[in-house]
């Protein structure tokens, strides 16, 4: 029995197999003729243009009035109009803000200029009560009674300004460093910097006192700060470093004759830092410690948070990425402890780690992927001890704001459910104990929230690439559903003949790892015709960037009714997953997740015959133009053309902050090994390059040696650099060429010839 089974199973298998081959042999590759281009572009043309006629109400912003009761919101409408939608939350009425018609007659009768009422432009607009609103138009502000329409010219006038997209409580960026002031916190002295010593002023005396004697104009003291009694100040000597400068020519400025040079400061994987050397100077004593720490050498030196006036703590990102702590201060003493000090055999991704101090209790909020994760904890301030808050396999994505009294976290988070996409963005609150958590975000899809100043509401805006989004005002401490605002329609798209976006996942290279990506295809797909396969890359690891929101137009589905499937994915080495997903990029970034990549489009031409795996192109900007460039330097078996715009062709040109982040310091030799000028020979396939002169993201240098070294290697390829242009992918024209050269490579087809078309008179 069990022979007769497996031969069963044999002959079963036979058969799936020889039917897939006899589908994939029906399917012969898409071949246009030139004047089929040219009808592809019109559609194409056409289809982008019916599509974006068409709103997509993916973000509706409210605005509140202050005493969280009612609010208003633009919605747009088709053909690029748009209505004002009033909503009072306590009676549940969503109405017309106003008679739009009856509002543009009189608003042009007063300020002497055409008005549309379907395109009512405010510069800001508010309600004084339900029945008089405030609003700028054309610089002008007007006061309009709602009941009969009357207008009246108003006197400037401050509005109530909350941003509802903004969170609550503002991150702060340790590049900003700490706030130097020069008087004292009881008004009794005032601190100068003269010579480069500190020098003490008494403000009723005007005695001086010089702190310090060993500093100089070469290697000054600096970036000093008191203590909340006044009796001491920490002051850092400076050592200097001067950052170096990057240099770019406009050649084409006009009304010259002459190319202009345009220099700038720009720190490069490598260069030299200031550093600041911390000292505790007692005012009392006039005398003064070196703290017992090396110097800072990373970053300005960072605001200080101070304990009964005897002890700081002040935070350390180590340059290389690979340490970060929360450094405890005696000044009595100068010794110190770590109160946190994580450490990493790759990399500490310095930007998401998230800190909030709590002096009344003495503990710190942290968000750390020290257990693989990136998550919440809680910290005593004074013993280092560490509590995690959250825990799981997701990621806490950001933290919205801290109630104290409540001891509670409003956070947004990732991957927590399990049978949806782990990119969704949901939104959360949690007790410090790690108990009470509430989704505030329940449904299905990637989520965007926007609260009432009181934070009794918040709107709930929640949709797919494929699914339109639907807007919801929720009641915050129940989280239960008030009204349904708006709800999209996916129907009207379809209605253009537009095919949304497909969601396909697959394993990665591990086996077990899932990989998320989109699919777009042409409108008029002819399901017995392969097409070629373009890729839309951006392996940059600081995120991850397939489009989670709904996407009915787009320049990849623009670019698919050309006769391509067009598809962006998320590799290992991006950002929004697991710790050991993201570490893929460490000292790797050349690695950009093409083996997931190149599996993942295996998997869906293996499921999607319409899909030709030996016709792959690819494309992408600033970092996706290095991972365009190195598909075809790296994987030439797979990839076979590329549009390559504004890259960071080797890592060492480049900007400091980001490339050290992932390549590391000091700079070694594997930055040599994944640079594309370095393996510029490797080139295989069809290349385009792309850059603007300009560039002042990415030195335009990045990409001119990489052509320069093409060119002594001997290697065909094509280049566009566009005068005046800064960091971009070119443009309309860049665009325009681009398609052109997919078209060219791939679909071995001609383009429009567009120096054949008279210019405009």
């Amino acid at each position: 029995m069990k022979m007769n089974s497996l031969i069963q199973k044999l002959a079963l298998t036979t058969f799936f197999t020889a039917s897939a081959f006899a589908v994939m042999a029906q399917q012969t590759p898409y071949a246009p003729t030139a004047s089929e281009i040219v009808q592809a572009y019109q559609r194409a043309s056409k289809l982008d243009t019916a599509l974006r006629n068409i709103p997509t109400n993916n973000d509706i912003v409210p605005f509140w009035k202050k005493d969280g009761t009612a609010f208003w919101y633009k919605k747009n409408l088709p053909d690029k109009n748009w209505e004002y939608i009033y909503v009072d939350v306590a009676s549940g009425v969503r109405r017309p803000a106003f008679d739009a018609e009856k509002l543009a007659q009189k608003l042009e009768e007063a300020s002497g200029k055409k008005q549309s009422a379907m395109r009512l432009p405010f510069a800001a607009l508010y309600f004084t009560d339900q029945h008089t609103l405030k609003l700028k138009s054309q610089n002008k502000w007007y006061q309009v009674n709602l009941n009969d329409y009357s207008i009246i010219p108003a006197p400037d006038t401050t509005s109530f300004k909350y941003n509802a997209k903004m969170p609550l409580q503002r991150k702060r960026s340790r590049w900003e460093g700490s706030r130097t002031v020069t008087l004292s916190p009881d008004g009794k002295n005032e601190m100068e910097i003269r010579g480069g010593n500190l020098i003490l002023i008494d403000v009723a005396t005007k005695t001086e006192t010089q702190l310090s004697k060993d500093g100089s104009a070469d290697k000054p003291y600096g970036n000093f700060e008191w203590s909340p009694d006044g009796k001491t100040v920490v002051a850092y000597k400076i050592d200097p470093k001067e950052i170096k400068k990057v240099h770019y020519v406009l050649s084409s400025v006009p009304g010259t004759t002459r190319g202009e040079l345009k220099s700038r400061e720009y720190a490069q994987p490598g260069d030299e830092f200031t550093s600041y050397e911390p000292y505790v100077f007692n005012l009392a004593t006039k005398t003064s410690k070196k703290v017992d720490i090396e110097a800072t050498d990373f970053f300005d030196p960072q605001p200080l948070h101070w304990r009964n006036n005897r002890y700081y703590t002040y935070e350390k990102a180590d340059r290389g990425h690979q340490r970060f702590r929360v450094i405890e201060v005696d000044v009595q003493t100068g010794t110190t402890k770590n109160i946190i000090d994580e450490k990493t055999k790759t990399f500490i991704y310095e930007n998401r780690i998230y800190t909030r101090y709590l002096p009344k209790t003495n503990e710190i909020l942290y968000t750390s992927e020290q257990d693989g994760w990136q998550h919440l904890y809680l910290v005593n301030g004074i013993s280092g001890k560490q509590q995690l808050i959250t825990k799981g396999n997701w990621v806490v994505r950001d933290v919205d704001s801290v109630d104290v009294v409540k001891r509670q976290v409003w956070f947004k988070a990732s991957g927590m459910n399990k049978d949806e996409d782990p990119y969704f963005m949901h939104y959360y609150r949690i007790g410090f104990d790690g108990k009470g958590l509430v989704n505030l975000t329940p449904e299905p899809g990637n989520h965007n929230l926007t609260f009432s100043p009181d934070r009794k509401y918040y709107l709930d805006t929640y949709s797919q690439v494929n699914v339109a989004p639907v807007t919801t005002l929720k009641l915050t401490a129940s989280t239960k559903a008030i009204q349904e605002l708006e709800r999209g329609d996916a129907a009207t798209f379809l209605k253009t003949g537009v095919k949304l976006p497909e969601v396909f996942v697959t394993k990665g290279r591990d086996g077990t790892t899932d990989i998320w990506g989109v699919i777009c295809r042409p409108s008029n797909m002819d399901p017995n015709k392969s097409y070629p396969i373009i890729e839309n890359i951006y392996a940059g690891p600081q995120d991850s960037f397939v489009p989670k929101s709904f996407l009915p137009a787009s320049e990849m589905q623009s670019l698919a009714e050309l006769g391509f499937i067009v598809v962006q994915i998320d590799g290992m080495g991006t950002a929004n997953r697991s710790k050991a997903f993201h570490d893929v990029c460490w000292h790797n970034l050349a690695d950009a997740g093409f083996e997931d990549r190149i599996l993942w489009m295996k998997a869906m031409a293996k499921k999607y015959p319409n899909a030709d795996i030996n016709k792959i192109g690819v494309y992408g900007t600033s970092a996706g133009g290095q991972n365009a460039t190195g598909a075809l330097l790296f994987h030439p078996e797979f990839y076979k053309a590329a549009v390559s715009a504004c890259g960071c062709h080797d890592n060492r040109i480049d900007k400091q902050w980001w490339n050290e982040q992932w390549m590391g310091y000091p700079v070694k030799e594997h930055y040599d090994a994944q640079s594309n000028i370095t393996n510029a020979a490797k080139l295989q396939g069809n290349l385009f390059l792309i850059v603007g002169e300009a560039d002042e993201n990415v030195p335009p240098e990045s990409t001119y040696r990489l052509t320069d070294a093409l060119i002594k290697a001997n290697k065909d390829f094509d280049i566009l650099s566009i005068p005046g242009m800064g960091h971009s992918d070119g443009g309309v024209y860049g665009r325009r060429r681009k398609r052109d050269f997919f078209i060219k490579h791939l679909l071995n087809s001609e383009t429009p010839n567009v120096n054949l078309v008279s210019p405009a008179k």
